[in-house]
C-alpha cells in the first residue's frame, strides 16, 4: 500500500511572497498564518501541530482565535516547523536558512524586514558597534521631530544587523554588541508603541531586556523596566505599572534620570488608581531627581536627556486629569509647554492633545479645540497613534459641544486627517497612549 501523501516540508515560494501571508507574519497573526498554510499549501492542522511540536487541539484553538501565540519559543518552533524565514516573523535567521535560499520578501519598515539572505563578506562586529553607536543619537532626534514611522526602517535594519553578527562575535565584542543591541531594541519598542503596535513593541522590549541581562547591564535593565511600566500605563494596567516601576527603582547602578523616570511612572500608576497622596509624593521625588541630574548617563547611546523637571511636571499635569482637577491640569500644561524644546515635536503633539482634553473637561471648548487643532497638525506629520488616540478622547468628550464652531471644525479636520492616511495603524494590534 502506498504511503499517505505528505506535502513538502517547505512552503511554496508563492505563499511566502503573498502579501496576505507577509502581513500576517508581520503582525504575528497565527490564526491567519495557519489558515493560509492549510488552504494554500495543503498542510492540515494535524500536520501543522506535528511540525511545530504543538497539540492538534492547540492548533485548532489558534485557528479559531481562541488562543494567541506570544511565547517566543513557540514562535520559533512555528518558524522552524513551517520553514518560515525568521525575518518574516521578526526573528533572527534560523539555522536551516544558511543552507536554503529563501525567497525574497519585499517589506519595508516591518519587524521582518532586513538584509538579503545571500552571504556577504565577513563583518567586523566591533565595526558594527561603532557604526550603530554613531547613528543612534541621530535616530533619537529624527524620531522626536519627524515621528516613528520615518525612523523605524533604518533602526530595524541595524537591529537585524546586530542579531546577524552576535552569534559569531567573541568576548568582549559580544558584550558590546549586547549593550548596543539592548538600546536599539528598546528604542524599537518605543517607536512601535508610538504607532500603537503594542505587540511588536512588547517583542522588542523583551529582546532588549534579554540582551541587557546577558550583558549584565543593570542601568539598562532598570530603564527597560521603566519602559515596560510605561507600556502598562498606556494599556490601562496601573497595578502592573506600579510593580514594574518599583522594580526599576530597586535595580543597582541607577542614575538620577533613570530613577526619576521610574518614580514618575510609579506616580502615574498611583494617579490612575485614585491615590493622590502617593502620586504627588512620587512626582515630587522625580522632580528633585531630575533637577540634580547631570550629563552622566549609563551609556552614551541611551538617551535619557528628555527627563527634565519640565518633563516630570507635564506628566504631573496629565495626572491631575486622572485625579479629577482638569483646570489645574490645563494651567500646569500651559506653564510647562513653553519650555519643551523644539526637537520634541512628536511629544509636543501628545501634550497639546492632553491640554485639549483638560480644557474640554474644564468646560472651555474653544480653548480645547484650539489646542487640539495644533496637536492634529503635528500628528498629521508624525503619524503618532499616541496623539491621535488622545484626540479621539478629546472628540468623545466634546460631543456635547459640537454646536461650537471651533469644535465642529476640529471634528471635521480629525475625520479628514485620520481616514485617508490610517494614522497610527502601521502594524497595529492594540490601542493606547504612552507618556
Amino acid at each position: 500500500m502506498p504511503s499517505k501523501y505528505e506535502p513538502p516540508h517547505e512552503l511554496p515560494d508563492r505563499l511566502l511572497r503573498d502579501a496576505e501571508m507577509i502581513e500576517a507574519c508581520r503582525q504575528r497573526e497565527f490564526a491567519r498564518i495557519f489558515d493560509l498554510v492549510r488552504t494554500r499549501a495543503g498542510i492540515f492542522p494535524s500536520l501543522i501541530a506535528r511540525r511545530c511540536d504543538m497539540t492538534p487541539s492547540r492548533v485548532g484553538e489558534v485557528l479559531k482565535n481562541q488562543r494567541v501565540i506570544r511565547d517566543i519559543s513557540v514562535i520559533e518552533r512555528v518558524a522552524d516547523g513551517l520553514r518560515i524565514p525568521g525575518r518574516m516573523l521578526g526573528l533572527a535567521a534560523r539555522g536551516w536558512e544558511r543552507d536554503e535560499q529563501a525567497p525574497p520578501t519585499p517589506q519595508f519598515g516591518t519587524p521582518g524586514a532586513w538584509s538579503p539572505v545571500v552571504e556577504d563578506d565577513p563583518t567586523d562586529p566591533a565595526f558594527v558597534v561603532s557604526m550603530v553607536e554613531s547613528q543612534l543619537p541621530k535616530h533619537y532626534a529624527g524620531a522626536n521631530f519627524f515621528g516613528a514611522r520615518q525612523t523605524i526602517p533604518s533602526v530595524l535594519h541595524q537591529a537585524h544587523g546586530i542579531m546577524r553578527v552576535l552569534d559569531t562575535a567573541a568576548v568582549p565584542t559580544r558584550q558590546e554588541l549586547l549593550g548596543i543591541g539592548s538600546r536599539v531594541a528598546e528604542f524599537l519598542g518605543w517607536l512601535f508603541q508610538d504607532l500603537g503596535d503594542f505587540r511588536t513593541a512588547g517583542y522588542w522590549s523583551d529582546r532588549s531586556m534579554e540582551w541587557a541581562q546577558e550583558a549584565a547591564d543593570d542601568p539598562m535593565q532598570s530603564y527597560v523596566l521603566f519602559r515596560k511600566a510605561n507600556q502598562a500605563i498606556a494599556q490601562a494596567n496601573p497595578q502592573r505599572a506600579v510593580g514594574l516601576a518599583r522594580a526599576a527603582q530597586r535595580m543597582p547602578g541607577m542614575t538620577p534620570r533613570i530613577t526619576a523616570l521610574a518614580a514618575q511612572q510609579e506616580a502615574q500608576g498611583h494617579a490612575l488608581m485614585g491615590n493622590p497622596k502617593a502620586a504627588l509624593a512620587k512626582f515630587d521625588e522625580a522632580h528633585a531627581l531630575a533637577s540634580r541630574a547631570n550629563a552622566t548617563d549609563p551609556g552614551r547611546t541611551l538617551d535619557t536627556s528628555y527627563c527634565t523637571p519640565t518633563y516630570v511636571e507635564i506628566q504631573r499635569a496629565n495626572c491631575w486629569m486622572d485625579l479629577g482637577d482638569p483646570r489645574r491640569a490645563a494651567q500646569l500644561f500651559e506653564a510647562e509647554l513653553v519650555a519643551v524644546p523644539q526637537v520634541f515635536r512628536n511629544d509636543r503633539g501628545v501634550y497639546l492633545a492632553r491640554l485639549a482634553r483638560a480644557y474640554i473637561a474644564a468646560d472651555e471648548p474653544e480653548r480645547g479645540a484650539d489646542a487640539a487643532r495644533k496637536a492634529l497638525g503635528i500628528a498629521g506629520q508624525t503619524g503618532s497613534a499616541r496623539t491621535m488616540n488622545e484626540l479621539a478622547a478629546v472628540l468623545r468628550a466634546a460631543q456635547r459641544h459640537l454646536h461650537v464652531p471651533e469644535v465642529a471644525e476640529l471634528a471635521e479636520r480629525y475625520r479628514l486627517t485620520r481616514a485617508p492616511a490610517g494614522l497610527g495603524q502601521l502594524g497595529q494590534v492594540g490601542q493606547g497612549e504612552g507618556s
